[in-house]
């Protein structure tokens, strides 16, 4: 059977989204599909796989709601689930940033392609921010982005205010991209809230900009958050990231096996059995799960169940 993968999103005011998890559960009893879906009174984040003739009853009954007609929705192909199961769940915020957000001020979207234009005209005093996790970045980047120094997202104010006092707010421009846009909608607020004028955020993200112009100015590969991992964005997409343990190339993350570490960190097959699938010698020791040849995230025992 063919599947297809959903990735979407709306900032929009929803007034009981506690409904909406029950509508959206109530929705998929009857119907194959996974995948993690949040609402909150922001809006909705969601991301999905299931079968193409589910998938389109899905799209077709969300947008039947006046709130996420226009939503558009990122679909890629797969021969198989991508998640291990449903989940359906409120959220206080959609994304981790324990601050208000004005969307009002959120910066400037730019489509895929005027994105590899400016990519293309950059100057030496424009920031290309990445606003993702250091090992999304490890498996792929564009050319010259800049990914900040934080432990968490949460300390991404901070980060505005300190960027003030190394770039000009009024003159400095900031082009800003993230996996699938919704985390560039709460980042670009903030800057402009902190002063920055010319803020420029990618619309529909990377995986847009994959769908619409493959690996043009990128390198590596995709971090996504289900089965995956990681997803060329072309053919001709390359490998920048290495072996953990031998240093070969290779672009296939695992969880390392110690449950205290659990660790993504990339592998060769047969590095990764020599270290019963732990990121180092020191993981052997302590709680590890029995070794299993699997790039699908470690996961404990599902009942199959809408959560």
């Amino acid at each position: 059977m063919d599947y297809s993968v959903l990735a979407y999103y709306a900032i929009v005011n929803i007034a009981d989204p506690k409904a909406e998890v029950a509508r959206h559960k109530e929705f998929f009893k009857a119907r194959d599909f996974r995948g993690r879906i949040y609402f909150s009174e922001q809006g909705l984040n969601g991301q999905a796989s299931g079968s193409v003739a589910h998938t389109q009853e899905y799209m077709a009954w969300l947008k039947e709601d006046p709130r996420f007609a226009s939503m558009p929705v990122k679909i890629h192909p797969s021969k198989e689930h991508a998640f291990p199961k449903m989940t359906v769940k409120y959220r206080r915020q959609l994304v981790a940033i324990d601050c208000a957000v004005d969307f009002s001020q959120r910066g400037e979207s730019v489509s895929p392609k005027v994105w590899k234009e400016m990519l293309q005209k950059r100057g030496d005093d424009t920031l290309l921010l990445d606003v993702r996790n250091d090992y999304e970045w490890k498996a792929g980047h564009f050319e010259g982005a800049e990914l900040p120094k934080l432990e968490q997202f949460r300390q991404f104010p901070s980060y505005a205010k300190r960027l003030k006092e190394t770039c000009d707010p009024k003159t400095t421009p900031v082009m800003m991209y993230c996996t699938g846009g919704i985390r560039c909608e709460f980042y670009s607020a903030i800057l402009k809230q902190e002063g920055f004028e010319k803020v420029y955020q990618l619309d529909g993200g990377v995986i847009q900009y994959g769908l619409e112009k493959g690996s043009e100015k990128w390198q590596g590969k995709l971090f996504v958050f289900d089965d995956r991992l990681v997803v060329p964005l072309s053919e001709e997409a390359n490998t920048i990231s290495a072996c953990r343990h031998c240093g070969v190339a290779r672009d296939v993350y695992y969880n390392c096996a110690n449950m205290d570490c659990n660790e993504l960190f990339f592998c060769c097959p047969e590095c990764l059995k020599q270290h019963q699938g732990c990121c180092s010698d020191g993981c052997l020791q302590g709680r590890v799960r029995p070794f299993k040849e699997s790039a699908k995230p470690f996961r404990k025992i599902r009942c199959g169940c809408i959560t």
